[in-house]
């Protein structure tokens, strides 16, 4: 884990900032969970506490690149593959896979966020950012999480507070 970067996601302001050397360089407006915050499996929420980034997934994709199960699809996101898959929920361009830290809270049992595949990802750029429309992830706009994606290493300290 590299100490020297941290990501701080506020679910109140809908934000997230990336910290270098203890030194905010990039805040970036974000969509959490619809369903506010909460770390129990199939809750739809956006869990909180002390997590990392355990895998970076989507290096070298086109923007609006679809993922399914972690997994490029072949598919580049436009409004025609919307309408023809209306209830998708669109993961994009670049995955960053959260891990909680805190056993009980977002790591093991009934809260792990690993398990419950909560990430950091792209979203449709006609989907709103800073208002709470996710289900449990973090979305942000496609050239922001490619942005933050080159930046971040595996291991990078999130917190995600709702204050």
């Amino acid at each position: 884990m590299s100490s020297h970067e941290l990501i701080k996601i506020c679910l109140k302001e809908q934000k997230l900032r990336y910290y270098r050397e203890s030194v905010c360089q990039h805040t970036y407006l974000i969509s959490s969970a619809e369903r506010g915050a909460g770390e129990m499996k199939e809750s739809e929420q956006t869990p909180r506490g002390n997590h990392y980034i355990r895998a970076k997934i989507g290096a070298g994709r086109p923007v609006n690149a679809v993922f399914n199960g972690r997994r490029f699809t072949g598919e580049v996101f436009s409004e025609k593959l919307k309408q023809k898959f209306p209830e998708r929920d669109w993961i994009l361009s670049r995955i960053l896979w959260l891990c909680g830290r805190e056993v009980g809270k977002n790591r093991l049992g009934n809260v792990d966020s690993m398990q419950r595949y909560i990430y950091i990802h792209g979203t449709p750029d006609s989907e709103p950012m800073g208002i709470p429309k996710s289900h449990g992830c973090i979305r942000m706009r496609n050239r922001n999480i490619i942005e933050l994606f080159e930046l971040v290493s595996i291991g990078c300290a999130v917190e995600i507070s709702e204050h």
